[in-house]
């Protein structure tokens, strides 16, 4: 993670809407979250800012965002924040950023769902609207997300040592199992469906113990639902939950699965050391990640011991 150069501020924000969105001035203005990628603020009773502050491409992921989830968010049956004005590039601020609507609800990293049997069918429904054909030009996921799990490979190799070394995971062979099941499972040969691309707990927000919003689009890609489809195990509180969503689904079939548990095995790997850099208050890290996805791991390698 690069920090960006400019300190984010609610001084800052109020300069920037001064010179931008005159009109959105004067709104109570309250610090949101640090996202991977970008910062949230509160922007009154129903917007937000999002600026980017940590990676070389959250401007382009807000951009991203602006000129597709538009389009596509009247259509989901969960919350999303809808992009309502740009904030071009200035001397002040070098990057683009955002005003979307807010959306209201807890992060599942920190308030999980525990409502299965509805919090399953809650998932199905959403990734069931978005996961429509893409256009010929729909973009491409960042790190072969929606495309061929072997192209993530490399990434897979450095998690596994990663979690191993650090004493993460007991059983590194169990995990390579999994792993090797999920590459010798059929290619998808459908078209290429719309995605969210980074469904995990920090990106879903709970209500009363289900699923009430998603949110940071900025990984929006057209692939491989089996992409989306890994979100389950780290998601969802039992496998008698992650079996119904799996039910619900408009088309999950055995390979898909089988492709989505490789992709689920390789977040969860990630956000692991994640949380382990969390805890140990290491650059980039939020501990917070860490038991869902060790959850997940648990869930995942179950079935190979």
């Amino acid at each position: 993670m690069t920090h960006t150069e400019n300190e984010i501020t609610a001084d800052l924000i109020a300069e920037l809407l001064g010179e931008q969105h005159p009109d959105l001035v004067g709104l109570p203005l309250t610090f949101g979250a640090r996202g991977w990628d970008n910062q949230l603020w509160r922007l009154g009773d129903d917007l937000a800012v999002r600026l980017p502050w940590a990676t070389q491409d959250a401007g382009e992921l807000l951009l991203k965002e602006y000129a597709l989830l538009p389009a596509i968010a009247s259509r989901l049956p969960l919350r999303t924040p809808v992009p309502r004005r740009l904030g071009r590039p200035s001397e002040r601020f070098p990057h683009p950023w955002l005003v979307t609507t807010w959306v209201a609800g807890e992060p599942a990293d920190r308030a999980p769902a525990t409502r299965g049997a509805e919090a399953a069918d809650t998932l199905a429904a959403f990734l069931t609207a978005l996961h429509l054909p893409a256009p010929d030009d729909a973009p491409t996921g960042r790190n072969s997300r929606g495309g061929l799990l072997a192209d993530s490979g490399d990434g897979f190799a450095y998690f596994l040592k990663e979690t191993t070394d650090r004493g993460l995971i007991s059983d590194p062979d169990t995990v390579r199992e999994v792993w090797d099941d999920a590459l010798a499972a059929p290619d998808w040969t459908g078209p290429a469906l719309w995605l969210h691309g980074d469904l995990h707990p920090a990106n879903v927000l709970t209500r009363d113990g289900n699923f009430c919003g998603v949110v940071d689009f900025g990984d929006m890609c057209a692939g491989d639902p089996a992409c989306d489809l890994a979100a389950g195990w780290a998601l969802l509180p039992d496998e008698a939950a992650i079996d119904r969503f799996h039910r619900s689904y408009s088309s999950a079939d055995a390979a898909t699965l089988r492709r989505a548990r490789g992709w689920a095995l390789l977040k969860a790997l990630a956000c692991l050391v994640i949380g382990d850099n969390g805890v140990h208050g290491r650059p980039g890290g939020k501990a917070t990640w860490g038991p869902p996805a060790a959850a997940a791991l648990q869930r995942l390698t179950a079935t190979r011991r």
